[in-house]
């Protein structure tokens, strides 16, 4: 099976390059934008007949293309709605264009997101009903998946963190600071919950999923249910750290330009319905290892 990914040289993108490379029967090949790897090959998403494209699909005819690449930075979205539109909506028809020219499925990484943060965590058939830009234009490309005829995955995730080149997620970073032993104080919110997810897992999840031909909505999620405050406390206490000072506050005391889903996350339930001994790993064994 031959495995183009778009937007390799991130987190979701970085792992699953290097964990569906290590599979037998997978030829995978990995795409970067704006920030070039070692293991990654220049590829335009804003517009295919870049010349430059070329060479990120010489002698490669992908069976499948995973599409990570997206504008994240939730705030910055909210206030350049058209470059979001452009990195989230425009990137991913254009990422369906490429599959439809090979025939491919399509594997489009999602978020939670799409959700209110009502009545979370939310389970695949929960409405949707986006708060901010970003949520907006992810739920806008998860519908072109849903509408472009191919065979496709829409795989929603949230809060993602791991070992990636950049080290830029949040638990990474923390983990980092506590390595050089550096001052810690943050803020946070006590009333932000997700389900984080670690990157490695999503690349696992990845592999069942294509290896049993499954299509649609799925949620990948662990069992850890956290507020942004109980994550940073569950790594400085793990490590014992005692230089780190962290403030629970709300939300609204940040005065963050965009609104976010505030009881969100998400359950796995189809996914673990289809694959029970699936284990999704925990923080705690991320700390650990």
């Amino acid at each position: 099976m031959n495995i183009l990914i778009l937007g390799a040289s991130g987190l979701v993108g970085g792992n699953a390059l290097t964990f569906l490379g290590q599979q037998p029967g997978y030829a995978v090949r990995g795409t970067h934008f704006t920030y070039a790897t070692a293991t990654t090959h220049y590829f335009n998403t804003a517009d295919l007949d870049d010349p430059a494209n070329a060479a990120a699909l010489a002698d490669f005819t992908p069976d499948v293309v995973v599409h990570c690449g997206a504008l994240t930075f939730v705030d910055y979205c909210e206030s350049h709605p058209d470059e979001s539109y452009q990195k989230t909506v425009d990137s991913t028809r254009h990422a369906l264009a490429l599959a439809g020219r090979y025939g491919a499925k399509m594997v489009y990484i999602s978020t939670d997101y799409v959700f209110d943060g009502q009545q979370g965590p939310y389970r695949e058939d929960a409405p949707t009903n986006p708060v901010c830009v970003y949520g907006h234009h992810k739920l806008e490309a998860e519908q072109l998946v849903q509408a472009s005829g191919l065979p496709h995955l829409i795989l929603r995730i949230t809060n993602v963190y791991g070992t990636e080149e950049r080290g830029k997620n949040f638990v990474a970073r923390l983990v980092q600071q506590i390595a050089r032993q550096e001052p810690i104080s943050l803020k946070l919110p006590f009333d932000q919950y997700a389900t984080p997810i670690n990157a490695w897992d999503i690349a696992r999840a990845i592999q069942q999923l294509l290896d049993h031909a499954k299509t649609g909505v799925y949620h990948l999620a662990s069992t850890d249910y956290l507020n942004r405050f109980q994550l940073a406390d569950r790594i400085v206490s793990k490590f014992g750290y005692a230089n780190a000072e962290l403030t629970p506050i709300t939300t609204a005391s940040l005065a963050q330009p965009a609104p976010r889903p505030l009881n969100a996350g998400l359950l796995a339930h189809r996914f673990l319905q289809d694959f029970p001994t699936f284990r999704f790993s925990t923080i705690d064994d991320f700390l650990t290892n």
